[in-house]
């Protein structure tokens, strides 16, 4: 067993497919009408027969609530890897990206924490 698919709840599609592709460098895979939101997916242009993300629509009455619950307390929706945490976090700080935690040392892995402008906090991550 494996993991396909996965989603974070984007309170825009077309703005998250934006942020998610022009920013964080991941590629549209799937962009299919479903009434008036998308089945609209991205994956890492390294793997791009690999996981995909759902940019899935905040409609559902319990998102809102669950989405503020977890800004407030800091606590990221998804966590992306990248070769190099201190590296990425410059880049993506440079292209006006807010980071609401900057490049911490936890254990084994290195850290940091941006808000993705569609209601979600996404961690970055780094192994070793």
């Amino acid at each position: 067993m494996k993991i396909h698919l996965t989603s974070v709840f984007v309170d825009d599609q077309e703005k998250a497919l934006r942020f998610y592709t022009g920013v964080l460098g991941f590629v549209k895979k799937h962009d299919i009408p479903a009434g008036a939101d998308r089945w609209l997916t991205v994956v890492s242009p390294e793997e791009p027969d690999g996981t995909e993300l759902l940019l899935e629509p905040s409609g559902h009455p319990a998102v809102q609530p669950y989405k503020t619950a977890l800004v407030k307390d800091g606590i990221p929706a998804a966590s992306f890897a990248v070769d190099d945490v201190r590296a990425e976090f410059e880049r993506l700080r440079g292209l006006g990206v807010h980071f609401t935690q900057e490049p911490v040392e936890a254990d084994s892995v290195t850290i940091a924490v941006l808000d993705d402008t569609c209601g979600n906090l996404i961690q970055i991550m780094q192994a070793g």
